[in-house]
């Protein structure tokens, strides 16, 4: 390998573009596209309202038929004008089409809630679309073989992302609500622990795992738990609420700009989406 008298690299010869590819480029970093965040926690903790509380005009893609619950309540918090609710998304292929379709540009943000329900649908599509390797249609996930199903379940959903992505970058956020469950994370240096995860799909192997995948796609996955203090092995809280935006052992989590807990949820967006 050449170098210069001072043991630098030389600057690589001049690019030039071909009949198969254009000229290199070269450009100046600059501001981000649009935000990608993931939202999960517990059950009636909060998530579809900070969902709401997102930077408008937000388009709601309500899968969980959430929102008529909580007209009230977004009335009494003065959301309720900023939110749009996407009607008729009723399957796994009416979701990428709703995504697809134009229309977004008077839009600020996307939310979909929840993609837990999602990945139920893009397992549905699964089983109707994608056949056995012999040819047979399946009732079941595990009737394609060990591992099968959840790599076909896998490849049905990546598409989705790519989809949210486009969004991004014409500069509209997207916010992702799951449901959560408890994983026993694997420790090489140690005993094993158990935390809250996002409730999407993920094998031991991590192969095939729509929760890791989702967890690099976004810029911030949020936990969203209440405040509790154990003793004794009994457990107290006041119903106090925080947002976890780093990874800590009781939960998986992060961000890209973000790492303190957030205890009031009306300073969420503005400190994540800067």
């Amino acid at each position: 390998m050449v170098t210069t008298l001072n043991g630098n690299f030389p600057p690589p010869p001049a690019q030039t573009a071909t009949a198969t590819s254009p000229a290199l480029a070269f450009e100046e970093i600059t501001t981000g596209d649009a935000h990608r965040a993931v939202i999960y926690g517990p059950g009636g903790i909060g998530k579809t309202t900070l969902g709401c509380m997102a930077p408008g005009p937000v388009a709601f893609i309500d899968l969980d038929d959430s929102l008529g619950r909580l007209r009230s309540q977004l009335e009494t918090q003065g959301l309720l004008d900023g939110v749009r609710r996407v009607p008729g998304v009723e399957n796994w292929q009416g979701l990428r089409d709703t995504v697809n379709h134009p229309g977004w540009d008077d839009y600020r943000t996307i939310v979909i809630d929840s993609l837990t329900k999602a990945e139920e649908m893009a397992v549905a599509h699964t089983l109707e679309y994608v056949p056995h390797e012999k040819g047979y249609k399946i009732a079941s996930i595990e009737d394609y073989g060990y591992g099968s199903g959840l790599t076909h379940v896998f490849e049905t959903f990546l598409p989705l992302l790519a989809d949210l992505d486009r969004h991004c970058r014409q500069g509209r956020n997207v916010v992702l609500v799951c449901h959560e469950c408890t994983n026993t994370v694997p420790n090489p240096a140690g005993e094993d622990w158990l935390r809250y995860e996002p409730r999407l799909q993920s094998p031991k192997s991590g192969k095939s795992s729509i929760r890791l995948r989702v967890k690099e796609w976004a810029d911030h996955v949020l936990f969203y738990g209440y405040d509790v203090v154990a003793k004794d092995g009994k457990a107290s809280g006041s119903g106090s609420r925080t947002l976890y935006p780093s990874e800590r052992p009781e939960c998986m989590a992060k961000s890209r700009v973000h790492l303190n807990p957030i205890t009031d949820p009306n300073e969420c967006w503005p400190t994540l989406f800067r």
